[in-house]
């Protein structure tokens, strides 16, 4: 009986043991299989004890040290963080060449300066080359120091802002220019349209605002530019321009503010903004191609002007020029080109196309007998104008002045001039003067409002041999 008993209890306790082994072995066998969506998750794996390296920097800062007005991603560079104090009073200008030269140096940086804060700086050059994809990001205001009688003596009087030798760069943002240009408009030497009419001859050196020059593939869009003492924005031997959404303003009598000049600058687009100035809205001289305009309200201004070309018997190259869907109202010119007696090289290509004016005196308009004094003189060369088309030009006039005017060379004539759908009426009043043609050869594909029976069908008989436009 007790060996009995020895051996139920012997096999009691293996039978437990060996179900507690199944229990585990079964628990093991649930932990590595296959986990499935009510499943809790696995623990996170181990960290190795050599992770992968993060590449290196193509561009590295031989400064080990983070450079001040360096934000978390190394891209933003604030000019407050470099000592801009923003109040309008301080000189900033060191602070915004320390921080461009930490900008330039990086790739797709950010040169901030902020909402909220006015910056005055003196002349300065901001020059290149920089990293890919730079940014001058204008958040708040920028100005020059406010008259000739401030602005240091050292510095150069014929420009302010300068950004040279750039590629890939954009001068963007929300902010404001301000030229604070009332000082310089009063000055003696400018032609002042007062009363009198009367203008000083002493030298008469003002500021452009800004200025591009020898850059490429540059972008301008959102900022407000104002007052500039005398061009807006220039660009100079530069290459694919980008201008939108911007407004540039100065008082309608502000002498010689053109709004955006192109000189020696190819492959540019200027839409959706708004020009309101004392001078040409946009004006292109010699050495420019292939431009397009599109969506631009210019007004009060001198309208679009190409020129003044062929000045002091020197050769003039325009070609490849498009205004669309513009609107020009309340200006001196409507759609202007004015060359010197004496020039050579030639315009050609030009397209006008869904234009509307409201109240322009001399809406369409060629002048070659330009000139700013008495003194001027026929001369037997000339720019060559030729392949012009005006198609839907719509709007009113200002009856002091015919609305169109061909004013073309004695000895080279414009040629293949196309009017397309051009109604012109009178904003009050009643025409004083039919349209004016001189050597001016053409074709009217419909009825022109009001007529103008003087463009010249066919062409001009051209002596053997004789070239107008030599180089371009």
């Amino acid at each position: 009986m007790r060996i009995l008993s020895g051996i139920l209890v012997v096999y009691l306790i293996s039978t437990l043991l060996f179900g507690q082994l199944i229990y585990v072995a079964r628990g093991r066998f649930h932990y590595h299989k296959r986990r499935g969506l009510s499943d809790p998750p696995p623990p996170p794996p181990a960290v190795t004890a050599n992770p992968p390296q993060v590449p290196s920097d193509p561009y590295p800062n031989p400064n080990p040290d983070p450079a001040p007005g360096d934000s978390d991603s190394g891209c933003i560079f604030d000019v407050t963080s470099f000592g801009a104090v923003g109040d309008g009073s301080c000189d900033d200008t060191a602070a915004f060449k320390d921080a461009w030269k930490a900008a330039c140096a990086v790739e797709s940086s950010v040169l901030l300066a902020p909402e909220g804060g006015v910056f005055k700086i003196t002349s300065t050059i901001f020059s290149g080359p920089c990293k890919p994809g730079l940014v001058f990001q204008l958040d708040g205001v920028l100005m020059p120091p406010d008259g000739p009688e401030e602005w240091p003596e050292k510095d150069s009087k014929s420009q302010w802002l300068v950004f040279y030798r750039l590629d890939g760069f954009t001068f963007a943002g929300k902010g404001t220019v301000e030229g604070n240009g009332q000082k310089w408009w009063d000055l003696p030497c400018k032609p002042h349209r007062g009363p009198d009419g009367s203008s000083s001859s002493e030298p008469c050196v003002s500021p452009t605002m800004i200025r591009f020059f020898m850059s490429n593939n540059i972008e301008v869009g959102g900022l407000r530019i104002q007052n500039s003492p005398q061009f807006h924005m220039k660009f100079d031997g530069c290459e694919g321009v980008s201008i939108n959404d911007i407004q540039i303003s100065s008082p309608k009598l502000s002498p010689n503010t053109d709004g955006i000049h192109l000189g020696n600058t190819r492959s540019v687009a200027i839409h959706n903004s708004v020009v309101s100035n004392g001078d040409d809205c946009i004006s292109i001289g010699t050495g420019c191609s292939d431009i397009d305009i599109q969506g631009v309200t210019c007004g009060p201004s001198h309208g679009i002007s190409i020129g003044s070309l062929g000045v002091h018997n020197s050769q003039a190259c325009v070609s490849n020029i498009t205004v669309r869907n513009t609107v020009i109202r309340d200006s001196d010119n409507g759609l202007r080109v004015k060359t010197w007696q004496g020039g050579t090289g030639s315009v050609s290509n030009l397209l006008f196309e869904n234009i509307q004016m409201e109240n322009v005196l001399n809406c369409i308009i060629v002048d070659q007998y330009y000139c700013q004094s008495k003194e001027c003189r026929n001369e037997t060369s000339a720019v060559r104008v030729f392949d012009v088309q005006y198609r839907n030009i719509k709007g009113t006039y200002d009856v002091r002045s015919a609305p169109i005017h061909f004013a073309c060379s004695d000895t080279v004539a414009c040629t293949n001039i196309t009017m397309s759908e051009v109604e012109l009426l009178p904003e009050e009043g009643e025409l004083v003067d039919d349209p004016f043609c001189w050597n001016a050869y053409g074709t009217q594909e419909t009825l022109t409002i009001p007529p103008i029976d003087c463009l010249l069908d066919g062409s001009p008989v051209v002596e053997e041999g004789y070239n107008s436009n030599p180089g371009c």
